[in-house]
């Protein structure tokens, strides 16, 4: 119980990798049994064999194949002609429009996980926004929160509930099969999109539309003075004269540990580092009329001929999990693997200062980089590099797509739900379809899977099933029923989603899925309840990760793509489980007490 606590400390915490936490996680287990012999049931347990199996346990499998199935609908643009649809219908039919976008994102997410889905709608939706000269702020959010109710509701929607179904399994439960909680997911999941339509958007700040002329996001750029340039040889007081008023210069860096005092009589030398926070066409505009550069010369010369001509902007948004997650440019060597410069920061999540050459700033998931370069090595960003990329926030609508990745899909979910084939096995001959018809390739399936989630569930695993081994879930349940005793079945029931709901937004949603099974299952035994009840408390509870943007990792794409604050996600996702918390309270003991 008290690893379980480290392990719940580790993965919210953002100052060590996820997936480093739960390799610590794993190996401090399999050391602590090994050292201290255990014996359940007068047999020796041998840890090797006993938490080494979470690697192939069938949920963590599924999971991995069901990524690398939405991988392919998002690499072949499967989704994208009806999305385009729904663009196209927003300047005449806003309201239904956005509701349209929330159905929408809902369905899908029911079946595919939701990261490809977001993925692919926040460009789409940006564009709209500007379109309609409406602040993407109001729709970016709520769309979000609409893909994690649609992922309630299926027993393939998210990770979270296969690890809860799978576990549950492992335990003696009935299977739950894969539509067999979605009239309960239904009726309160109603509820929220009927809040997340025609609240949500109210509760949410209105910036202007973002647009190629008017950028709403702040960046932090080193502009670097050019030899001969006309900032070079002038002063402080020459500079701001021909900028204007609106040149707010943050610290200027003459060398790698100088910094100079911003004087009116300071003179600027070739090489120095005017650090600016400003919107991109501003930075552009100082550009051209200060001579300076938003990159050193010798970089921009050493990639130029990969560039060539055709120079395009994009904003990468750094995904929990991904290349650049918790690392530097430089250290993943950036530049040279996709010849692209990165030339301005936006800490979207961290807030922290620049002080340095933006390829030294270690990135964490939320922030976002402008980088420049040609399509080609952009379009290589975004397939190899498992991040956001926006590209002039726009929809390509004349670009080929591939539906037969949804056809596959389709077929996977039939095959599960008929019951002729467990999810796993049909969802491993999907992916099998995917690979010999080349809608996919293997670099993609690669790509789709995620180091971070794996080690995550992983580690999870091995605390669950310690703690099942060791009694501590017996113990937990024992005290959870000791101190609601004098509760009916239903609030007991309701204090225990209650209690995953917090949980899931302080760390992980599949850790606290994982750990709470289990303890769900003993609840249910000790009260005499029906067992799947309250596993359905901890698998909605779980689902919860609306109030902060650590609760979820297409949480992080959303405030980084819509610039909101940590309150933001507050004031919409606080009231928003409140009302799925009530409803699922009334609803749960209703359909099976």
């Amino acid at each position: 119980m008290g690893l379980t606590v480290v392990g719940l400390y580790l993965f919210s915490r953002e100052w060590i990798p996820i997936e480093t936490s739960g390799l610590l996680i794993l190996v401090t287990i399999l050391s602590l049994f090994f050292i201290f012999p255990y014996s359940f049931n007068g047999n020796p347990v041998n840890p090797i064999a006993f938490f080494i199996t979470s690697f192939g346990n069938e949920a963590l499998i599924t999971i991995c194949l069901l990524l690398a199935i939405g991988k392919a609908i998002e690499v072949n643009g499967s989704l994208q002609p009806l999305i385009g649809f729904l663009s196209k219908s927003w300047v005449s039919h806003p309201k239904l429009s956005l509701l349209g976008v929330l159905l929408f994102g809902a369905f899908f997410s029911a079946f595919i996980n939701n990261t490809p889905i977001v993925v692919m709608l926040i460009p789409a939706l940006i564009a709209v926004a500007q379109k309609a000269e409406i602040s993407s702020s109001k729709i970016l959010m709520p769309m979000g929160m609409a893909t994690l109710i649609g992922g309630m509701s299926t027993t393939i929607g998210t990770s979270t509930n296969l690890l809860v179904v799978g576990i549950a399994n492992d335990m003696g439960l009935e299977t739950i099969q894969l539509f067999d909680f979605v009239l309960p997911a239904v009726m309160a999941g109603s509820l929220g999109m009927l809040f997340l339509w025609l609240v949500g958007p109210r509760l949410l700040p209105n910036d202007p539309p973002r647009s190629p002329k008017k950028e709403t996001r702040i960046f932090e750029a080193a502009l670097y003075v050019d030899a001969d340039g006309f900032t070079d040889g002038k002063t402080l007081v020459e500079i701001q004269e021909k900028a204007g008023d609106g040149f707010n210069i943050e610290k200027i860096k003459r060398s790698d540990s100088l910094f100079v005092a911003k004087i009116p009589s300071i003179v600027f030398e070739a090489g120095d580092r005017i650090y600016v926070k400003d919107t991109l066409e501003n930075l552009q505009e100082y550009q051209e009329l200060l001579g300076l550069s938003l990159f050193e010369e010798e970089v921009a010369e050493a990639v130029e001929t990969e560039i060539g001509s055709e120079v395009k902007l994009a904003e990468v948004v750094i995904t929990s999990g991904s290349l650049l997650d918790h690392t530097t440019l430089n250290a993943q060597q950036f530049t040279n693997r996709f010849n692209l410069l990165p030339i301005a920061l936006h800490g979207g999540k961290t807030g922290a200062e620049l002080t340095g050459d933006i390829s030294l700033k270690t990135l964490s998931p939320g922030d976002v980089v402008l980088v420049q370069g040609s399509s080609e090595s952009i379009d290589n960003l975004k397939t190899n590099a498992n991040m956001l990329v926006i590209e002039n926030e726009t929809l390509d609508l004349t670009r080929r797509r591939s539906f037969l990745p949804l056809y596959i899909m389709l077929a996977v979910v039939v095959t599960a739900a008929t019951g002729l084939l467990p999810i796993s096995i049909a969802a491993m001959l999907g992916l099998a379809a995917m690979l010999i018809f080349k809608a996919m390739k293997w670099s993609d399936v690669g790509n789709a899977m995620s180091i971070p989630i794996i080690m995550l569930i992983v580690a999870s695993l091995s605390l669950g099933n310690a703690l099942e081994l060791t009694g501590g879930s017996d113990f937990l349940a024992e005290s959870f029923v000791f101190l609601t005793q004098t509760m009916s079945m239903g609030m007991i029931l309701s204090v225990l989603m209650l209690l995953m709901a917090l949980l899931t937004n302080m760390v992980s949603n599949n850790a606290a899925a994982v750990i709470g099974t289990p303890i769900a299952i003993n609840i249910a035994q000790q009260l005499g309840a029906p067992p799947e009840a309250f596993v359905l408390a901890v698998l909605f509870g779980a689902n919860m990760s609306f109030i902060t943007p650590i609760g979820y990792q297409t949480n992080l794409l959303i405030m980084g793509a819509g610039g909101y604050s940590f309150n933001d996600f507050v004031k919409l996702g606080l009231p928003l489980a409140f009302i799925m918390w009530v409803a699922l309270s009334i609803i749960l003991p209703i359909l099976y007490f």
